[in-house]
């Protein structure tokens, strides 16, 4: 058995005013309750909230004082994400990995802003992947990364047992990414820990799942501090003779015959998705979607009298072939 206490803050977050008091505050909670918690996760944007006005640059004073955290309580620590306001000007949602020395040993911007409502958000490109030493291999993505799954795939394929998942979704598609997060789990055979938070920082319910797709736990909508320990050999295992001895997802996906052509863009495979429309804020009465008068004419199937369940899509690639 390989073990490691992670816990999990459920918090309120204001949007008005700096959370990193309250959060330093939980954490000396946090460390008398549980002493044997070795890494701490907050959610997505708790030190400054969900307003892009309070962006700071990197490093700054709050993340001087997380490093002092960690390094007085001996944890690793992930203080969330924050606005990160660059020399450039640009803008990112971004979170540091701080090790038990309070040294920062990662850096990661969120990949997917959630557009079209976090306009002027601007996307990282980079993975984050970090090793606790004797233990094993992690992985950070931020929120809205996890509903495109080739993000997940990515940190799994470089070997990350366990996915770490800050969010703020104070929206009704929450039961949408609870569902996702069970279903990363079972898919790359590995640990989500999904910690949202409260009021400016959403609507709760965080939870924890193993690489079985289990809820080990699942918190409600008051403030929670969940210390779980989890055991990194169960991934190992699962990863080697499949989910309950079932499907071996990572091997069948290293040795499959099939190529993807779709994340080749000059492919034209993703010819539909340019039919889409715009990403932009839906409007009052708004009926994108729903005008065309045969979805078959509209997506650029053929017609020839072919019912619509034997449809034959002929959609030309952005060179004109077909």
């Amino acid at each position: 058995m390989t073990p490691f206490a992670i816990a999990g803050v459920q918090m309120h977050v204001a949007a008005l005013h700096s959370n990193v008091e309250g959060m330093r505050h939980r954490i000396e909670i946090l460390m008398a309750r549980f002493p044997w918690t070795q890494m701490v996760l907050f959610s997505e944007l708790a030190p400054y909230g969900p307003l892009d006005r309070f962006a700071q640059p990197f490093p700054n004073d709050a993340i001087a004082q997380f490093q002092d955290d960690a390094r007085r309580f001996g944890i690793w620590l992930i203080p969330g994400s924050m606005f990160e306001r660059r020399e450039d000007g640009r803008i990112y949602n971004t979170s540091v990995v701080i090790n038990p020395d309070g040294e920062i040993v990662a850096k990661y911007s969120k990949m997917f802003p959630f557009r079209p409502y976090e306009q002027g958000i601007s996307s990282g490109t980079e993975f984050c992947v970090f090793d606790v030493p004797g233990i094993g291999r992690f992985g950070l993505s931020i929120c809205y990364d996890i509903w495109f799954p080739e993000t997940t795939r990515q940190l799994t394929s470089q070997g990350v047992e366990v996915l770490l998942h800050p969010v703020l979704t104070g929206t009704t598609d929450r039961e949408a990414e609870i569902a996702i997060a069970r279903a990363t789990a079972a898919q790359f055979q590995c640990y989500v820990f999904d910690v949202n938070g409260l009021a400016a920082g959403g609507v709760g319910r965080s939870l924890v799942v193993d690489p079985s797709a289990t809820v080990l736990h699942q918190s409600a909508g008051q403030e929670d501090m969940f210390p779980i320990e989890i055991d990194l050999d169960m991934v190992r295992r699962q990863r080697e003779t499949g989910l309950k001895g079932l499907g071996q997802v990572l091997k069948s996906f290293r040795d499959r015959e099939a190529d993807f052509p779709v994340y080749d863009r000059s492919s034209g495979t993703d010819a539909y998705l340019h039919t889409l429309g715009p990403l932009e804020t839906p409007t009052k009465g708004s009926r994108s979607g729903v005008e065309a008068a045969d979805p078959r004419t509209a997506l650029g199937f053929a017609e020839a009298g072919r019912p619509a369940t034997d449809a034959v899509p002929i959609f030309k690639s952005r060179t004109g072939t077909e």
